[in-house]
């Protein structure tokens, strides 16, 4: 089964974030294709290995709405994921998120 979901990656560090997009496998709870905003990561390196790092999360968002949750960091291989029971909460509440018609602005 293919099913990707676009998302928000959000490294925390001290004073400031580093986002960027992602795709979320809901198969296998690996996250790929992340593209950095304002962040080369040729130069300045994995988020996640930087002095003042404190954790990362994904936010996926439909229609208005959000849903955040942990995510992992290999700092060896730089790869995101999420584990097997993140990703499973994950599926109930995107499916929630999916069937509720959009938020409406004032």
């Amino acid at each position: 089964m293919y099913l990707k979901l676009p998302i928000t990656v959000v490294d925390e560090l001290a004073d400031h974030e580093i986002r960027a997009q992602g795709e979320l496998d809901l198969a296998s709870g690996d996250i790929s294709i992340v593209r950095y905003e304002d962040y080369d990561i040729a130069t300045q390196g994995l988020p996640a290995l930087h002095e003042d790092y404190t954790f990362t999360v994904g936010v996926l968002s439909n229609g208005g709405r959000e849903i955040e949750f942990g995510v992992r960091v290999d700092r060896m291989s730089g790869r995101y994921s999420v584990t097997p029971d993140e990703l499973l909460e994950i599926k109930g509440r995107a499916a929630k998120l999916f069937s509720q018609p959009p938020k409406r602005s004032p």
